[in-house]
């Protein structure tokens, strides 16, 4: 394999479709033999045999133990190398930043986790950057196998230079500003590797479809919380035309005051604060109610000034009054917004996560409920709509099977 790959790469050659196909099979299912391959793919066995020939000279795939013979020769099994490359991914989340460096089978390695800064777009940066020094001190022994970085981030992603777009608030406005440098730049000038930058729920769809976490479904739409989406098509990530699918809001700031709606407010097109209003909500409620207000703080050691969507997660499991109230406006409001994207895109499955994985199964449950009563029941008679099973780890994990895609491709 080369050490350089071309993580810029969208679309794959048959060549490398083919290697993808070979390469995962092996990593889902091997130990596997050649004819097993074959049978599975559709594809002679010869045509198998000249890859996996390839794959075994690059060190990437080795013959282990034999298979139990139904009759002439028992056949030789195949097996994934997963020392033979390993990737380096970052998420943020809602809560929190993860890193991960994961070996070719997608099992995790070394592990770095920090609270999410609530901080300009330029510190968080940094602190991306700090979470892969960190991940490269802890991970001595497999730099020489780190084949690149794969960042999932919030924004609007420039895929020719990996510059990000990023809601900036003025006022009760929101504008887009850009990044001044290019975090694809800054990663691979600093760390000498090839670098990837993904949007966070892109990142995270491709993820639990990487680790085939959704049951082998081809029509997955992946919410990361309600602002944006990940969106899977026939098996395959959706992006659009430039990149930037999966933006499921509107918004004019010249217009904003004139645009509103009563019913689930805000309204389920206009453009939400990642938490989905969750903790605005709360505070207005606790200002209104001096008991319930001393309650909710004594249970989660806060106060006004301090609230964040973690406490409200830890006031709800302790049966908190304020916090189910404020969680339950906020799953119907999502469950709307699904309702709309279910109608318009047909699903099997809608994977929740971004953080609200811990809001618990009183909110997934009225998500659901929400989206049956809205969308056409047509449409709803066999969906699934569920938590991520990767839960924090769902974006770095994502953005570092994107970067494996790729090892696999270019093999």
């Amino acid at each position: 394999m080369s050490h350089i790959l071309d993580l810029q790469k969208e679309v794959f050659s048959e060549k490398e479709k083919r290697n993808i196909e070979i390469l995962d099979i092996l990593r889902k299912l091997g130990p596997i033999s050649r004819p097993d391959i074959s049978q599975k793919m559709g594809t002679n066995v010869v045509t198998i045999s000249n890859y996996v020939d390839d794959f075994i000279k690059r060190n990437l795939v080795y013959e282990k133990e034999l298979d139990v013979s139904e009759g002439g020769r028992r056949p030789v099994l195949l097996d994934l190398n997963p020392r033979a490359g390993c990737a380096i991914g970052v998420g943020l989340n809602l809560m929190n930043m993860v890193g991960l460096l994961v070996d070719l089978k997608g099992n995790i390695i070394t592990k770095t986790q920090v609270t999410r800064p609530q901080a300009s777009v330029k510190e968080i940066s940094e602190c991306l950057l700090e979470i892969v020094r960190e991940i490269l001190r802890r991970s001595k022994g497999y730099v020489e196998s780190i084949k690149g970085i794969g960042v999932g981030i919030a924004g609007l992603i420039n895929k020719k230079d990996g510059s990000i777009h990023w809601p900036q608030k003025m006022d009760h406005y929101y504008t887009y500003a850009s990044v001044d440098l290019p975090l694809k730049g800054l990663m691979e000038k600093e760390f000498n590797l090839p670098a990837l930058i993904e949007n966070d729920a892109t990142s995270a769809c491709f993820g639990e479809h990487w680790l085939d976490l959704a049951g082998g479904y081809k029509n997955v739409l992946y919410m990361f919380s309600g602002v944006g989406c990940g969106i899977m098509i026939n098996g395959e990530v959706y992006r659009g035309s430039l990149g930037y699918a999966g933006e499921i809001s509107v918004y004019n700031y010249k217009e904003q005051d004139l645009f509103s709606c009563a019913t689930g407010n805000p309204c389920f097109l206009k453009r939400w604060e990642m938490d989905l209003g969750i903790v605005d909500d709360l505070k207005l409620l606790l200002a209104q109610e001096k008991d319930k207000a001393e309650e909710f703080f004594r249970i989660t050691q806060t106060s006004t000034e301090n609230i964040d969507l973690k406490s409200v997660f830890i006031a709800s499991r302790a049966k908190n009054e304020t916090a189910a109230i404020v969680l339950e406006s906020a799953a119907k409001r999502l469950g709307i917004k699904i309702a709309y994207l279910v109608n318009l895109l047909n699903p099997q499955v809608v994977v929740i996560g971004g953080g609200f994985e811990e809001a618990g199964d009183d909110f997934l449950n009225k998500v659901r409920s929400t989206v049956m009563d809205w969308a056409f029941r047509e449409v709803t008679t066999e969906i699934k709509i569920v938590y991520s099973q990767l839960r924090e780890n769902a974006v770095a994990m994502g953005a570092a099977s994107l970067v494996l895609e790729r090892v696999f491709a270019q093999s």
